[in-house]
């Protein structure tokens, strides 16, 4: 595996922004900002952001949590606590970050799972990249803190290719809004697809052939789009 690094930014308000970070080792393809689960950066973050630059991605996932730990133990409090614009803010640091490494606006895209993937959609309403990818993403009829929208109200603002994987079996997204986002997402002026996994709970490691398979998905949405 590819190794990663955590590199801490000092920003122009005075706040610090930690990122980890992992290179390709030979021709970088593009860049991906990676988006954090719930939990923070876990060994599962550190390990998807490891595992595309194996393929040939620039990575980096900042640290949405400030001035908490990589897992805080009040993860649902820091989730509570975020805001669009929060959210937006520290992206728009790693997409500058990646810049100054040479990659371009059209080779840029973003990539979560959980409450990453939700914040990789409101990325993808805001931002005019290459593509983005939404794993297990919750909050889209009801949004997941006071200052962020739900996914439904994001979809139709889209404003580059986003392609959204779920669980059937997922206990805390219904498949029911996961079809209810398509339906949105299909008004977008731009490319989507949703693909629902039977079988596959919230978490898509627990079950290999499904996360073989929705790895493989994201890794040609990014091919297709990021040129």
């Amino acid at each position: 595996m590819t190794p990663t690094r955590t590199e801490t930014l000092s920003l122009t308000d005075g706040r610090t922004l930690r990122l980890t970070v992992a290179e390709p080792e030979n021709v970088v393809r593009g860049g991906l900002v990676v988006l954090h689960e719930a939990r923070g950066v876990t060994d599962t973050v550190r390990g998807l952001v490891s595992g595309l630059a194996a393929e040939g991605w620039l990575a980096v996932a900042p640290h949405l949590y400030h001035g908490a730990e990589d897992e805080p133990e009040d993860a649902a409090e820091r989730v509570s606590e975020l805001s669009g614009e929060s959210v937006l803010a520290d992206t728009d640091v790693a997409f500058v970050w990646l810049g100054q490494r040479g990659v371009s606006a059209d080779r840029l895209g973003v990539m979560g799972f959980d409450l990453g993937g939700s914040v990789a959609m409101v990325v993808a309403g805001s931002r005019s990249i290459g593509a983005a990818v939404t794993v297990g993403g919750g909050g889209i009829l009801e949004p997941l803190s006071d200052g962020l929208p739900s996914l439904v109200e994001v979809a139709e603002e889209l404003a580059c290719p986003w392609l959204g994987l779920y669980g059937d079996d997922d206990e805390k997204i219904p498949f029911s809004d996961v079809e209810k986002l398509r339906d949105a997402a299909a008004d977008a002026p731009v490319a989507t697809d949703v693909v629902r996994f039977e079988h596959t709970s919230h978490r898509f490691d627990t079950r290999p052939e499904a996360s073989a398979e929705a790895w493989q998905r994201a890794l040609n949405w990014f091919d297709s789009h990021l040129r």
